[in-house]
C-alpha cells in the first residue's frame, strides 16, 4: 500500500510541477505579446559562394561549382514598434557556416604554392585552380521587419560576423607559374602534377554585410524563410595582396522556423 501511495504522490507532484511550468510559460508568452515581443528559433542551409565582383580578367572561366553542407541555427527576438504590429526591429544570434568548392581556368592569377620540399613559391599562375572555401561564424543580424499581412513578413538590415574557423585552400594543375612576375622564370605542371596552396591564415576575423529576405507563416507557429546575405568587406586581411582583388561571401539561406 505504501508503494502505491508513494507512486500517487509522485504523480500528483509531477502533474503540479507541469501545470506550474505551463502556467509560467503561458504568462511569459502573454507578457511578451502584450509588450510587442516575438521570439523565433530558425534552422536552415546556406547555398552560394565567395567570389570577386565583378569577375576579374584573371579568371577566364568557371569550370565547376559544388556547394557544401552549410547549416545555420539562429535565435532572435523582434520588438514591434507600432500599435498595429506592422513594423518591428529584430536582434538575433546565428551560428553560420559557408561552404563551396570550385574549379576555374585563370591567367596571371596571383598565387603562392608549396613546392616538393615544403617551401613556398610566389608568382603569377596560368592554368587550372581548385579552391575550397569553408568558414564558420557567429553572426548578429540587426533587421527591420515589416508585416505585409498575418502570413507574410519581409526583413532587411546589416549583419556582423566573427569567424571562428576558416579554410581557404586548394591546388593548381595543368598550367605554369611565372615567378616573381609575368616575365620571370617558369615552372610547369602537366598531367597529374599539381601543387597545393593555403591562404587560411590570411582570412579576416570580422566581417559585415547586408541581409534581406522574408518569411511565410505556414501554420500557427511554423514559418518558412529565405534570406540573401551579401558580404561588404573583403574576406582577406587588408595587408594580403597575393590575390589582387577582393572576395565577398554571397549566400542564399533557406529554412524553417518556430515562432513563440
Amino acid at each position: 500500500m505504501k508503494k502505491y501511495i508513494f507512486i500517487l504522490a509522485a504523480a500528483l507532484t509531477a502533474g503540479a510541477n507541469l501545470l506550474h511550468a505551463q502556467s509560467t510559460e503561458h504568462k511569459g508568452l502573454l507578457w511578451s505579446s502584450l509588450h510587442g515581443l516575438d521570439y523565433e528559433f530558425k534552422a536552415g542551409v546556406n547555398i552560394g559562394g565567395t567570389s570577386p565582383l565583378p569577375l576579374p580578367k584573371e579568371i577566364r572561366s568557371l569550370d565547376s561549382y559544388s556547394p557544401g553542407l552549410a547549416i545555420t541555427i539562429e535565435g532572435n527576438a523582434t520588438k514591434w514598434v507600432d500599435a498595429a504590429q506592422k513594423w518591428g526591429i529584430s536582434l538575433g544570434v546565428r551560428l553560420d557556416s559557408k561552404d563551396m568548392t570550385t574549379r576555374a581556368t585563370v591567367k596571371n592569377y596571383g598565387m603562392a604554392i608549396f613546392n616538393e620540399v615544403g617551401g613556398k613559391v610566389e608568382g603569377l599562375w596560368t592554368g587550372g585552380v581548385k579552391t575550397k572555401v569553408k568558414m564558420s561564424y557567429i553572426t548578429i543580424p540587426l533587421l527591420a521587419n515589416y508585416k505585409i499581412n498575418n502570413r507574410w513578413k519581409v526583413v532587411a538590415g546589416p549583419y556582423f560576423s566573427y569567424m571562428m574557423d576558416g579554410d581557404f585552400s586548394g591546388e593548381v594543375y595543368e598550367g605554369h607559374l611565372r615567378t616573381p612576375d609575368a616575365t620571370g622564370s617558369r615552372i610547369d605542371f602537366e598531367g597529374d602534377n599539381s601543387a597545393a596552396y593555403d591562404f587560411s591564415d590570411e582570412l579576416r576575423r570580422f566581417q559585415w554585410g547586408i541581409q534581406a529576405g522574408g518569411s511565410w507563416k505556414a501554420y500557427k507557429h511554423l514559418t518558412v524563410h529565405a534570406d540573401l546575405t551579401w558580404g561588404l568587406n573583403d574576406i582577406f586581411k587588408k595587408d594580403f595582396n597575393t590575390i589582387s582583388f577582393a572576395m565577398y561571401p554571397i549566400y542564399l539561406n533557406f529554412g524553417f522556423g518556430y515562432e513563440f
